[in-house]
């Protein structure tokens, strides 16, 4: 396979670190890369779909490849068929472990809707397509090679290196990562992890941004605003109508804006970002909290930089509304549901009553969430880890920038940073047509191989013995 030009200066670049690197020899980065691809095609051929999930698929293929490059595993299930797998390459335990995550299971599809088959791991322009290319397979794929490339290169390391590949990320945590923290804890205990939820931007073939996500929003799941009130005929209008006192209720939640909060992470990440956005944004992302003019900027944000007004703050979304049966019947109630992302430190109970205030209805109930991710505090910014990602980041791709983030999604990052352990979400170059959720989701060949080349150095450096 070969390297397309774009891309060629930054893989030579990157190179010569690792002939200067006491560790051992310069590993064969093209070959590896090319290793790596067929995995993950092999692993989009495996429909993983959630759901219903069928993950152990993917965990026994994972297992037969790691049987044969002789690296220990287990599988651990809740689900026979939603499987997880856990694999562990052992160090001299001079230091904690460091646990690589990747989850098996992917959304689903709508074939008609691609170009390619979404199960084929087709290659095309220098791209592999397919269903979990971006998310997560990808990464697995890349974890995996580096799993053997450790082995085979027999690599002295002074952590254990554990590899998790996780089920029911997309929405049904509770037979992988709840699970296997639950009842395997011992399986993955870890000072440091590694998973998805950072990512990498290139332009004109040159990374410019390398996003590490040191912390997550919290999604409180199914909280409702339910409006009740009394049936009738359409032909009498009612003030206790459950839709009329909905509509005002989602009226209100939705002008509303939830008060900013800046944490470690999202402070440095508006510090680092303006020191390479254009002058106007620089400017609103420097003056964020001045007294003065941080009202005016936070509506600038909030019109025409939705992501990092999200990111400021505990953000709310109603996005289902139903209610009522016939046109001439009024109905008894109404609900909407609201997609509720909390900053880490969000106090429920207070925000619920915020909530109940703001809305001033008796007639309209505010319920509370039926699931959710834990919260914790953001994994740090000056841990041995996140130096070392900042390192790798300024020798691989000098004229860069490390982003700590704080990611307005969830992952199982999420689960395991609860327990203690540093947890950073890392990620390959995506661009806008990566189809991530959508169709034609793809991933760079090339972009693939920079991200194995970059995980590699990052494991090796932080797992090695010296």
């Amino acid at each position: 396979m070969t390297t397309p030009p774009k891309l060629t200066v930054l893989l030579v670049a990157a190179t010569v670190w690792l002939v200067a690197t006491p560790r051992a020899q310069t590993p064969d980065f093209e070959q590896a890369r090319d290793d790596t691809v067929a995995l993950l095609q092999d692993l989009i051929r495996l429909d993983t779909s959630s759901p219903p999930g069928n993950e152990t698929l993917a965990a026994d293929y994972v297992k037969r490849v790691l049987d044969a490059a002789e690296i220990p595993s287990r599988i651990v299930a809740l689900d026979p068929s939603r499987a997880n797998l856990v694999a562990r390459l052992d160090g001299d335990g001079s230091k904690r472990p460091l646990l690589l995550m990747a989850h098996t299971d992917v959304v689903g599809v709508e074939p008609a809707d691609w170009s390619v088959d979404p199960f084929g791991g087709q290659i095309r322009d220098g791209y592999v397509y397919g269903r979990g290319a971006s998310d997560n397979k990808g990464q697995l794929a890349a974890m995996i090679q580096v799993m053997r490339m450790l082995q085979r290169r027999q690599v002295p390391l002074a952590r254990d290196v554990i590899l998790l590949a996780e089920s029911g990320e997309e929405g049904t945590t509770e037979v992988g990562i709840d699970f296997v923290v639950g009842d395997h804890w011992d399986h993955i205990d870890a000072e440091y992890a590694l998973n998805e939820g950072g990512r990498m931007s290139a332009s004109g073939g040159t990374v410019q941004t390398v996003s590490i996500a040191t912390t997550e929003k919290v999604p409180w799941r199914g909280i409702k605003l339910i409006a009740r009130g009394v049936a009738g005929h359409g032909s009498a209008p009612r003030l206790d109508n459950a839709i009329v006192h909905l509509a005002a209720a989602v009226a209100k939640v939705g002008a509303y804006q939830a008060p900013m909060r800046l944490n470690e992470t999202t402070r440095a990440y508006l510090e680092r970002l303006a020191r390479i956005s254009p002058p106007d944004a620089a400017f609103r992302y420097r003056n964020v909290e001045s007294r003065s003019l941080g009202s005016d900027i936070q509506d600038q944000l909030r019109r025409s930089d939705i992501g990092i007004n999200s990111m400021l703050r505990t953000s709310i979304s109603p996005n289902i509304i139903t209610g009522g049966f016939r046109r001439n019947v009024i109905p008894a109630d109404a609900e909407a549901e609201l997609d509720i992302r909390a900053l880490p430190d969000e106090d429920l109970d207070r925000f619920l009553a915020t909530l109940r205030d703001l809305i001033d209805d008796p007639a309209v109930e505010v319920t509370r969430p039926t699931s959710m991710r834990p919260a914790a505090p953001p994994s740090s910014l000056n841990s041995e880890m996140f130096q070392t990602l900042e390192r790798v980041q300024g020798e691989m791709f000098p004229n860069a920038i490390t982003l700590p983030t704080m990611l307005v999604a969830s992952t199982d990052s999420a689960q395991v940073r609860a327990r203690g352990v540093q947890a950073y979400g890392i990620g390959m170059i995506r661009d806008d047509l990566s189809g991530v959720h959508g169709t034609d989701e793809r991933l760079s060949i090339d972009g693939l191989g920079l991200f194995l080349e970059y995980l590699y150095r990052v494991v090796v450096e932080v797992a090695g013995r010296d």
